[in-house]
């Protein structure tokens, strides 16, 4: 079974979303400004930036545009993120957005679900 491993976020304006979410729900906020995002600690991170709590997951901000969902989007870890866009097609879904490489971690991308939902799924970069 695949896992919810993060959320995102899109914002219009940045600090004023920043604040919001660190006073209205005390979040943790660390802004990536070369990679144009917020990273958001929902629960306290071990030494590899993972939650320490069962079940808690983190996620992330980024600006509103035309090439990212306009609503918030859960983000599911698959195996192999490939073969899974065939899945979704196969299973009448679309691609939003093409699978990108997010640093030494991981790619991503972000598909249509048949209902016209936007999700992210996420594939970690195997450490030799």
């Amino acid at each position: 079974m695949d896992k919810v491993v993060h959320f995102e976020i899109p914002f219009d304006n940045k600090e004023r979303a920043n604040k919001f979410y660190k006073d209205v729900f005390g979040w943790d906020i660390l802004d990536i400004p070369e990679m144009n995002y917020v990273i958001v600690h929902t629960v306290e991170v071990d030494e590899n930036q993972m939650p320490e709590e069962s079940g808690a997951i983190n996620g992330g901000m980024y600006k509103r545009d035309n090439k990212s969902s306009n609503s918030p989007v859960i983000v599911i870890n698959v195996d192999n993120i490939d073969n899974y866009i065939k899945k979704i097609k196969n299973a009448s879904g679309k691609v939003f957005r093409e699978k990108v490489t997010v640093g030494d971690m991981g790619f991503y991308a972000q598909v249509y679900d048949t209902e016209g939902n936007i999700i992210g799924i996420w594939e970690n970069i195997k450490k030799q």
